[in-house]
């Protein structure tokens, strides 16, 4: 039985995630072991991941490629159930003092390492103060802002004695929060807040590049990491919860190239692949091993905003009403995506109803409000042409035919004339991280299902905003929202939130996701969750 799992609880990317983005594919099945069931049948299961993880590291991983891989051979103090809601992980218990701002996890005895040794309360502190150390660079620090004391220390501006996260015991962990907060829980399944094991990180400080000095705590354990090949990883012996486990392999393939990996699966070679290549999706649809599930992210293209010519607002916001995204959707991406005019995704529920249908479209398409927005930014910059426009983006078949469709579509709307490049998604990370851009390709997915994940990463100081863009009143609503213990007040600030960002433009919407799959019908209980990629805790082969 496959299930299509909903968080029902809030906040957070990747995100964030980039939490936006993809991963990639590889090679040929590998197989070894028995694990429950009819023991002919080998527990073993062949995915395509696309690209390789830039960084399988809880402290520094912001995509979802690296967070797929985490989630399975990590686990924090919470943890996710079938349904995808959050439930008490490494933790077997915890108490809230009464004003809502301590919590005090007791870890479970049994938690182990894949090493065999104890897991303890210091290494979630070191673990935290890891992320929060300045040195540490961890591009997902500032979700740990709720702490007290963990901004200033991330910002060089206190001491990390300061910061409210205490191993009382080996087996009592104290976080102290600046204010109470309604999603402690689904926050604490972000791979950010995992532990890593002290004695691993400060034996090596690359101990997270290669898989024979790899040691985590969750349900599996990596064995093998072939770079830019595959990752694989296996059932972990030494987890509190083996039993439950019935995969005894997994492996990542790193294919990259749609049309190769959905022939890979047609061939047998690859279990499960996602993404699939836009021109079978209507062959496919009617196909057992086929699933199209929603997917809480939005797709988009960032507008470096100190870079001709989207430094000039009224630029950006040409491009953006010159796209017409019900086309891209009906004719090119053909899965059944939502055209997003806003940042925040379907799928966020609120006191008033779905957020995004409270508040709306920001914008439409009007290509003759376009043309006029273009000739006046132009006016106001002293062009007499548009500088040359360059859009870049990943590495990937799908990408690059909604590129093509997007170039047309300025060309034909604008006559504006649009270069396209693409790279490897890891030296694209790094290249729009530095601002070496002028418009990209960007996606972002809620770790949970409420806006502040989304809108969290255009703030001025968020290290995964890269367009450049700070705007102070936005910042401000923002962190406003996160003390505000009235949910209706704290929604409607979201709401003015978003409508600055969407007045200012410094990225341009095109969907909402949803994800398509095929899926190897010989395997059941694979969990579907709207905000991660699938998951493999409980998937088991049948025949």
């Amino acid at each position: 039985m496959k299930k299509w799992l909903f968080p029902i609880s809030i906040m957070l990317a990747t995100s964030t995630a980039l939490a936006g983005c993809y991963g990639g594919g590889g090679e040929d099945t590998a197989q070894s072991g028995d694990s429950g069931g009819d023991s002919d049948i080998k527990q073993e299961i062949v995915v395509n991941a696309m690209t390789e993880p830039p960084a399988i590291d809880p402290a520094i991983a912001t995509d979802t490629t690296s967070g797929w891989v985490l989630d399975h051979i990590f686990e924090g103090l919470y943890t996710r159930d079938e349904e995808g809601n959050p439930v008490l992980g490494a933790a077997e218990d915890v108490s809230v003092s009464e004003d809502g701002k301590t919590y005090t996890f007791t870890l479970r005895e049994d938690a182990k390492w894949s090493d065999g040794s104890p897991v303890t309360a210091n290494d979630f502190e070191f673990a935290w103060e890891r992320v929060l150390n300045p040195d540490t660079g961890s591009p997902f620090a500032f979700y740990m802002y709720y702490i007290k004391g963990a901004e200033a220390y991330n910002k060089g501006e206190g001491s990390v004695e300061d910061v409210g996260i205490t191993a009382v015991d080996d087996m009592t962990f104290e976080v102290e929060l600046n204010a109470p907060l309604g999603y402690m829980d689904s926050l604490l399944t972000l791979w950010t807040f995992y532990p890593v094991q002290q004695k691993a990180v400060e034996a090596d400080e690359n101990w997270a590049a290669e898989a024979d000095t790899y040691v985590s705590n969750g349900p599996f354990e990596m064995t093998e990491w072939q770079h830019e090949s595959n990752v694989v990883i296996e059932k972990n012996d030494e987890y509190y919860g083996e039993e439950e486990v019935k995969m005894e392999k997994v492996t990542f393939e790193l294919v990259n190239e749609a049309t190769t990996y959905y022939q890979m699966f047609k061939t047998g070679e690859l279990d499960l692949v996602m993404t699939l290549p836009t021109d079978v999706i209507a062959s496919e649809r009617e196909n057992e091993e086929y699933m199209e599930v929603p997917y809480y992210g939005t797709y988009m293209y960032m507008f470096n905003v100190e870079e001709e010519p989207f430094n000039n607002a009224k630029v950006r916001r040409a491009f953006a009403m010159a796209v017409d995204r019900q086309s891209l959707t009906d004719n090119v991406t053909l899965a059944g995506e939502t055209p997003a005019y806003a940042m925040v995704p379907e799928g966020a529920e609120t006191p008033e109803g779905d957020f995004r249908e409270v508040g709306g479209d920001y914008f439409e398409e009007n290509i003759e409000e376009a043309k006029q927005l273009l000739e006046e930014g132009m006016a106001e910059e002293g062009w007499d042409t548009l500088p040359e426009v360059t859009l870049m983006y990943n590495t990937s078949e799908n990408h690059k035919k909604i590129a093509e469709a997007v170039q047309e579509m300025l060309s034909n709307n604008l006559d504006v004339d649009v270069s396209l490049a693409n790279q490897e998604w890891g030296t694209y990370l790094d290249t729009t991280k530095q601002g070496n851009f002028q418009m990209a390709r960007m996606g972002w997915i809620g770790i949970f299902l409420d806006p502040v994940v989304n809108l969290d990463y255009y703030l001025g100081d968020s290290p995964n905003n890269r367009t450049g863009w700070v705007n102070e009143e936005y910042d401000s609503i923002m962190a406003e929202s996160k003390v505000e213990q009235d949910q209706a007040k704290r929604y409607e600030l979201l709401h003015q939130a978003e409508e600055i960002l969407l007045e200012d433009m410094p990225f341009m919407p095109v969907y909402f996701y949803k994800n398509t799959y095929m899926v190897n019908q010989d395997y059941e209980n694979i969990a579907y969750y709207v905000n991660r990629y699938p998951y493999l805790k409980w998937a088991e082969k049948t025949q």
